[in-house]
């Protein structure tokens, strides 16, 4: 069968997801429907917004379903009718398997880790906040437990010590819309090679990839260097790390922490102690070292580099982040 003859639909909701349906659609594949989260209502006016991949496939004229439940009839005669060969999915949601085993191809996702490696929602986020120096990027054949079918394709991509979660996430999703074409091909041309999770080889414990939650993104003073300075790469630029700047007549406020670097000296200090010269640097105390906080946020304020944030601001000694 030629790609202009394959019927696919395709499931997706974030930036993350538009870069692989725009491969298939620059590429001449046949995507006869798409489907993504219903709009959601944001900013102060609660007007509701589109998903990326929603304005995609507007511009692009593709027809479009925004199920709120995936096991309604209504939507399931609606995706009947689109007559899928093949499935593909890429950052949406759970499926049910009424879903995911219709087309006679079946249905894959693209995951952002080395499956079996970091299953869950924020793979990304996870193999930065553990310090890993490698990731990458899985297709795999959906089954009933979340991202545990059979392998397709993988590719590695290293992670720099200075890399965030942004520039990861960039780095695997235009990596991730040359796998998905990729993968569309093998299938195509019956060249494609199943292989079980269960007898990857793995280095090490599994670590999952949880949802994460604003508590999740606290940060532990208690840590060290490296840990802390990970955690914050590893969600910075979104969702962000924070933690409470305490000042010594008993104020608080959350500050969003977004770029550091560690500073491995010695030190007399308790862990959390503000170190700073009020005008150039503000520096965290950590049992084995400094945190040197580069770009912060304080509530109802934008993103600033430490020194232009000193200048409007005054912190007094004995400060503590906690």
């Amino acid at each position: 069968m030629e790609k202009q003859n394959l019927r696919i639909v395709y499931m997706g909701t974030p930036e993350f997801a538009v870069e692989s349906l725009r491969c298939l659609v620059e590429g001449g594949y046949n995507v006869v429907g798409v489907i993504t989260m219903p709009d959601k209502p944001a900013g102060r006016g609660h007007k509701l917004q589109f998903s990326p991949v929603k304005q995609y496939a507007l511009e692009q004229g593709l027809p479009l379903l925004q199920p709120e439940r995936l096991k309604d009839e209504t939507f399931l005669e609606a995706l009947r009718a689109w007559k899928a060969d093949l499935q593909i999915v890429v950052a949406f949601r759970m499926l049910p398997e009424v879903v995911w085993n219709m087309p006679r191809l079946g249905t894959f996702n693209l995951h952002a880790s080395l499956l079996p490696q970091y299953r869950g929602a924020a793979p990304i986020n996870w193999a930065v906040i553990n310090g890993d120096t490698e990731t990458g990027i899985t297709t795999f054949f959906l089954k009933h437990e979340i991202d545990t079918g059979e392998v397709i394709q993988q590719v590695a991509v290293p992670i720099a010590d200075t890399d965030n979660v942004g520039v990861v996430h960039d780095k695997l999703m235009l990596l991730g819309g040359r796998l998905v074409t990729e993968t569309v091909d093998a299938i195509l041309q019956g060249t494609v090679k199943r292989l079980p999770q269960e007898e990857m080889a793995v280095t090490g414990p599994l670590r999952p990839a949880p949802k994460i939650f604003k508590e999740t993104c606290r940060i532990d003073w208690n840590l060290s260097l490296k840990q802390v300075y990970d955690f914050v790469r590893g969600l910075s630029p979104y969702p962000a790390a924070w933690t409470e700047l305490h000042q010594p007549d008993g104020t608080c406020v959350v500050v969003k922490i977004f770029e550091t670097a560690k500073l491995s000296q010695a030190h007399p200090y308790a862990p959390g102690t503000v170190v700073s010269d009020g005008k150039s640097y503000l520096r965290v105390a950590l049992a084995d070292g400094l945190l040197d906080i580069l770009s912060l946020q304080l509530p109802g304020k934008k993103r600033l580099k430490t020194d232009e944030l000193l200048r409007g601001l005054r912190l007094p000694e004995g400060c503590r982040m906690q």
